[in-house]
């Protein structure tokens, strides 16, 4: 089975915790904070590899971990960064977010490389937080958390022109005659099971074109190989619709174009809007003589080439037609812009992940019964500017200490009512609310 598709978990790593540590040196009895930063944890980036053309590598496989950051040491040792993980991938690779569908990055054209999802910083250690009121604090600040995220990757083929049509019309035969693809070819009655690339070359400049199977009715509700590889169509700019003019297998070559239109609009809706070219395939088990109105190939233009889709005849089998079909091809492309198909990012992981914790330390007191000491950098710079004296600077206050976690420490801790909380120069008994 062709991979094209597969979801897993990435997580990068997290970043190392600062360390709180002081210079103990001969004669120096008490030294200074020199507790090191904690290292930076490693990024998840997704990388293009030439060599790769399914996504096969990430069917049974589920979870992707980059490397956690080392914490810091002392004597202001910084921890060593975490391993970045680069997760190879085929050109046309998008990203996207599990939950919502919504592409996070393609990896086509100019795009080779791009992260992902980047590590947590580093805390800082102790050395960072000596102030003029608190030479020797006893806190670092943790690492960032990593960050985890369920993600789709799914292979659109990067081709300029589609082959679409029902099975057993005569696509494989086609494409092994126009390219160098060798599909496998037969008088299959179900769908080829893996999209074929193959390349036209013509003076004037080739093309690069794609059989793209799995069109059966009910395909853009995922019926047979649908969802599987109608996908495939997205990048295309030019549309061969295959029919079976001699309709061997008793199909109606005018409806069955309308059909597969359907699909391609019920996938998405701009997809059948795209300029098409209608081989009206396997001329040579027709009569020769094309003039009667009820001749299959004149049914097919006068129904489809005053909506604007020309259509030409054609033989697979004997390269009748084919020529002609090629180099009016080529003039579409021409006429269109040259830049790839590439999809719009529209989610930014990062803007999911901004949170970093504060440091701070709870504990306490050992000279005092039922005192709990609460000390922090920016703790103590917030005393220095908010007004504790009114009403809604002490509840801002309150709110501040509840959304950090600090209240739930003193909880941890064993504080009960009418205990006292000290923070600096500010003293309060404490009531849970």
């Amino acid at each position: 089975m062709f991979a094209d598709r597969a979801k897993i978990i990435i997580r990068s790593g997290k970043g190392g915790d600062g360390h709180v540590s002081f210079r103990r040196e001969k004669y120096i009895p008490d030294g200074g904070p020199d507790g090191g930063d904690g290292g930076r944890g490693g990024d998840v980036i997704f990388e293009v590899d030439n060599g790769e053309n399914t996504l096969i590598d990430y069917r049974h496989r589920r979870k992707f971990a980059a490397g956690d950051g080392e914490p810091g040491g002392k004597r202001r040792c910084h921890g060593a960064d975490g391993a970045d993980l680069i997760l190879k991938v085929p050109a046309g690779t998008v990203v996207k977010e599990a939950q919502s569908g919504q592409v996070i990055a393609d990896l086509s054209g100019e795009n080779r490389r791009q992260t992902i999802l980047r590590g947590g910083r580093g805390g800082h250690g102790n050395m960072h937080f000596a102030t003029p009121t608190m030479q020797a604090p006893k806190y670092a600040q943790p690492g960032q958390e990593a960050k985890e995220l369920e993600v789709v990757l799914e292979l659109k083929l990067i081709a300029d022109v589609g082959l679409i049509g029902f099975p057993n019309v005569g696509k494989s035969t086609f494409l092994s005659r126009v390219t160098n693809a060798n599909p496998k070819i037969a008088n299959y009655h179900f769908t080829t099971l893996s999209p074929n690339l193959g390349v036209v070359d013509l003076e004037g400049g080739g093309f690069v074109i794609a059989d793209i199977p799995g069109l059966i009715e009910g395909a853009s509700e995922g019926a047979g190989l649908g969802h599987e590889f109608l996908r495939h169509v997205e990048r295309t700019k030019v549309m061969i619709h295959i029919v079976d003019a001699a309709s061997v297998e008793g199909r109606d070559p005018v409806e069955d174009i309308y059909k597969i239109n359907d699909e391609l609009r019920a996938y998405r809706a701009d997809l059948a809007d795209r300029p098409q070219v209608i081989a009206a395939n396997k001329l040579d088990a027709l009569p020769e003589n094309p003039g009667d109105d009820e001749h299959p190939l004149m049914r097919l233009k006068k129904e489809f080439e005053p909506k604007g889709i020309p259509v030409f005849g054609i033989s697979a089998v004997s390269g009748q037609g084919i020529r002609e079909l090629l180099l009016h091809v080529q003039r579409l492309l021409r006429e269109l812009p040259s830049e790839p198909v590439v999809f719009e990012p529209e989610y930014d992981p990062q803007l999911h992940y901004t949170s970093q914790k504060l440091p701070f330390t709870v504990e306490r007191s050992a000279e005092e019964a039922d005192t709990y000491i609460v000390e922090g950098p920016r703790i103590e710079r917030m005393l220095g500017y908010t007004n504790l004296e009114s009403e809604k600077g002490f509840q801002f206050f309150q709110n501040f200490l509840r959304e950090n976690g600090i209240l739930d420490q003193l909880e941890a801790l064993g504080i009960q009512d009418g205990d006292t909380v000290r923070i600096y120069n500010l003293q309060f008994d404490y009531y849970k609310e």
